[in-house]
C-alpha cells in the first residue's frame, strides 16, 4: 500500500468514523526518503486545527532540540513524524487526553514498512516511549531518557517539549547540557545522508 492508499483507509476506518465526520483529517506525514522518524504521542489541538502537526509551543521547543528551522522540519523530505494517534484526543483534567489504544498497533506497522531508509528514530514523551520500549524503559522517564545510549541506534527517547515540562527540564539541566547536542549532531548527521 502507498501512504495515499493508507491515509484513506485510515479515514475509512469504523474506529475513526467520528473524526471524519468532522472533516478531520489525520496528522503524520511519512515519506519513503525519511531518515528523521518522530515518534510522538497525539496532535494537539492547534495542530489538528491547523492540520498542521508540530504547530505549536511544542513544536517550537522539538524543533529548537533537534537543531532545525520550521522550514527544515515541515519542507525537508527527511523528516517523517508518526504519532500514536493522527487525531486530536480532546481535553484532559491536566493537558490532553492520551492516544487512544490501538490506533498505534493497527497502522504504524505498514508505514513503517515505507520508511526504509529512517536512521533516527525519536520517541518524544511517555506514551511513545511506553509504546516502543516497552519492559526494556527505565523505571522513570526521568531515568530512560538520562539513559538514552541504551537505546541506540534504534531509539532516542525524549520528554515531551511540552510547556507543562518546563519545570522539568529546570530540574534537570543535564538534558539541555548533555542530551540535546548529541541529538542535535545526530539530526544534522541523518539530514546530509545519502541514504
Amino acid at each position: 500500500m502507498t501512504v495515499e492508499e493508507i491515509k484513506r483507509a485510515i479515514e475509512a476506518d469504523p474506529d475513526n468514523a467520528a473524526y471524519t465526520e468532522k472533516g478531520w483529517e489525520p496528522l503524520f506525514h511519512v515519506l519513503p526518503s525519511a531518515t528523521i522518524l518522530v515518534i510522538s504521542q497525539a496532535p494537539g489541538r492547534i495542530a489538528q486545527s491547523t492540520k498542521t502537526y508540530f504547530n505549536d509551543a511544542s513544536g517550537d521547543r522539538l524543533r529548537d532540540w533537534m537543531g532545525v528551522t520550521r522550514d527544515q522540519f515541515y519542507g525537508s523530505d527527511r523528516i517523517a513524524v508518526m504519532p500514536l494517534d493522527f487525531y486530536y484526543p480532546g481535553k484532559g483534567k491536566s493537558g490532553d487526553l492520551p492516544p487512544r489504544k490501538g490506533f498505534a498497533d493497527k497502522w504504524h506497522e505498514p508505514l513503517l514498512a515505507l520508511m526504509p531508509n529512517v536512521q533516527l528514530t525519536m520517541l518524544v514523551g511517555q506514551y511513545a516511549i511506553k509504546a516502543y520500549l516497552g519492559r526494556s524503559r527505565q523505571k522513570t522517564l526521568t531515568a530512560t531518557v538520562q539513559n538514552y545510549q541504551d537505546y541506540l541506534p534504534d531509539y532516542f527517547p525524549l520528554v515531551h517539549p511540552s510547556p507543562l515540562n518546563y519545570g522539568w527540564q529546570k530540574r534537570n539541566p543535564w538534558f539541555q547540557e548533555k542530551v540535546v547536542p548529541d541529538l542535535q549532531q545526530r539530526v544534522a548527521k541523518a539530514l546530509k545522508s545519502d541514504n
